[in-house]
């Protein structure tokens, strides 16, 4: 058997080309995302189908069909990829990769229906908060163990969250622009479910090694397998989901009204959607989940910021803007933990 080990370890990776895909991955999540998070904005807030004179507009609320959209075109993305490049050759765990599918679809969901309930500034900052049942859920299923820094970093983080929250004025007569205790519990839910899905997607990669043992260390998934049977996953549900609740009838009514400006957003969205996701899964594939969490989590910031900035509605105040302080500080923390870290491991 060939010596692969040896032979790994003796390949010294170009920094040169390690920091050039470290700033495509960084320019490509920040971009895409970044339009990603405005169209996601104006699909649920911005009226449809308004006549010549500005009004009988509607605002867009079929959240699953929606998903089937944004899911659906994810797939046919990665399954084009997949059929130019080729895959890893492994046995894929399908029951798996479909319940942490699932998982993700319904934390995304909530996310998307809490929008109609919150400011969007709290929902993104309240996504933030993502490392933390991610955190738990580590520990409880995956059976991991931090140091204190780790600790620190969320315990920050958090509570630079919860002050945003409480600072967040109270604007009577807005309705479904105010943050509702029912949109806060929805972005609660979401939550949890990222922290589950990021528990299952561990246990995907271990059941993979156990399928494909011959295969050894390179018993792995490729980044647009992944993609693929994930996203087609939450398309199946979603589409289930929608029928369920009467939604595809009510999507397709939608798309008629809003017409031509309607359709093109929603497919801008998934667009968009689908090519940060190739970007995500270049950037764990290349360097891990760390600098994922890392920059998807910078992102957010720069995102609610930017929606400040692009609608006034979304002011902040001083507490407001001391929260994305302590926010900021939690995430130039971790980045520069990983930074010694990763000194000290190379010495």
């Amino acid at each position: 058997m060939p010596p692969k080990d040896n032979k790994d370890a003796s390949a010294k990776p170009n920094p040169l080309i390690a920091t050039l895909k470290i700033a495509v991955a960084v320019v490509g999540i920040f971009g895409s995302f970044g339009y990603f998070a405005i169209l996601q904005e104006d699909l649920f807030k911005k009226p449809y189908g308004m006549d010549e004179k500005g009004k009988g507009g509607e605002k867009f609320k079929s959240t699953f069909f929606m998903m089937v959209a944004e899911r659906g075109v994810n797939s046919l993305v990665a399954l084009v990829f997949l059929i130019i490049g080729g895959g890893s050759g492994c046995k894929i765990p399908i029951k798996e990769i479909a319940l942490s599918g699932g998982t993700q679809m319904f934390a995304m969901a909530a996310s998307n229906e809490a929008l109609k309930f919150v400011s969007y500034p709290t929902q993104v900052l309240g996504k933030s908060c993502k490392m933390v049942p991610v955190f738990l859920m580590d520990m409880l299923i995956g059976g991991k163990k931090y140091e204190w820094s780790m600790y620190f970093q969320v315990a920050v983080v958090t509570a630079g969250v919860v002050v945003f929250n409480f600072g967040a004025p109270v604007k009577p007569g807005k309705g479904g622009g105010s943050d509702s205790t029912y949109g806060l519990s929805l972005i609660a839910f979401s939550l949890f479910l990222d922290g589950l899905t990021g528990g299952l997607q561990s246990k995907v990669k271990q059941t993979t090694k156990d399928m494909n043992k011959e295969k050894g260390s390179a018993a792995k998934l490729s980044m647009f397998e992944s993609m693929l049977y994930t996203n087609l996953s939450g398309a199946v549900i979603a589409l289930l989901l929608a029928a369920a609740t009467g939604q595809i009838a009510d999507g397709i009514a939608f798309c008629q009204k809003g017409g031509q400006p309607f359709i093109q957003a929603l497919m801008a969205y998934s667009v968009c959607s689908a090519l940060g996701q190739c970007f995500i899964y270049f950037t764990i594939t290349e360097f891990g989940a760390l600098l994922v969490s890392t920059v998807t989590t910078t992102r957010k910031i720069f995102s609610t910021v930017y929606s400040v900035f692009r609608n006034p509605d979304n002011s902040l105040n001083e507490m407001q803007w001391t929260g994305c302080g302590l926010v900021f500080f939690g995430i130039l923390f971790e980045m520069g933990i990983g930074m010694i870290s990763g000194k000290q491991k190379a010495h």
